[in-house]
C-alpha cells in the first residue's frame, strides 16, 4: 500500500508537468510567447555594467532564422535590443544575460523586443535606469577596463 501512495505522488508531478512539452513532437495550439525582462542587476550597474537578465515563455531563444523556420514547433525567435532610442539595433540569439558596457553616466533606455525567426516584433519591454556616477578612486576590474 506504501507503494501505491509513493507511485500515485511520483505520477501527479509528471515530467510534462515539471518541464513541459517535449520537443520531439509538434505543438498544437502553442500559447502566445511572452517576454519577462528585469531591471539591471543593482552591483554591476554601480560599477558602470548593465546586465539585463531576461526569460522567455513558449519560444525558445535561437539563432535560427529565415522564413523556414517560422513552422517549427515549439517556436524559436530572437531579441532585437536597442539602447537610447538609437535608430539601429543589435540581435541577440544567445538567450543569456544582456550585457551593455561603456554606456556614459546617466539616464538610459533599453527597447528588448522579441522577435521571430523573420524578425517580425512579438512583444517588447523598455527599461529605464540610470548609470550612477562613477567614483574617480574605484580599482579597475583585473584584467583592466
Amino acid at each position: 500500500m506504501a507503494a501505491t501512495a509513493i507511485a500515485s505522488d511520483v505520477s501527479a508531478q509528471s515530467a510534462r508537468g515539471v518541464i513541459g512539452a517535449t520537443p520531439l513532437v509538434a505543438l498544437d495550439h502553442e500559447p502566445a510567447p511572452r517576454l519577462v525582462v528585469d531591471p539591471p542587476l543593482p552591483q554591476p550597474l554601480s560599477e558602470g555594467r548593465v546586465f539585463i537578465q531576461y526569460r522567455t515563455e513558449n519560444l525558445r531563444v535561437l539563432p535560427v532564422f529565415g522564413a523556414g523556420a517560422l513552422g517549427v514547433s515549439p517556436r524559436i525567435g530572437h531579441l532585437h535590443v536597442t539602447v537610447d532610442d538609437a535608430p539601429w539595433h543589435f540581435v541577440d540569439a544567445s538567450g543569456g544575460t544582456i550585457v551593455l558596457v561603456g554606456l556614459g553616466e546617466g539616464p538610459h533606455n533599453v527597447l528588448i523586443e522579441l522577435a521571430d525567426p523573420t524578425h517580425r516584433v512579438i512583444a517588447a519591454q523598455a527599461l529605464h535606469f540610470v548609470v550612477p556616477v562613477q567614483s574617480k578612486h574605484q580599482t579597475p576590474p583585473p584584467g583592466g577596463r
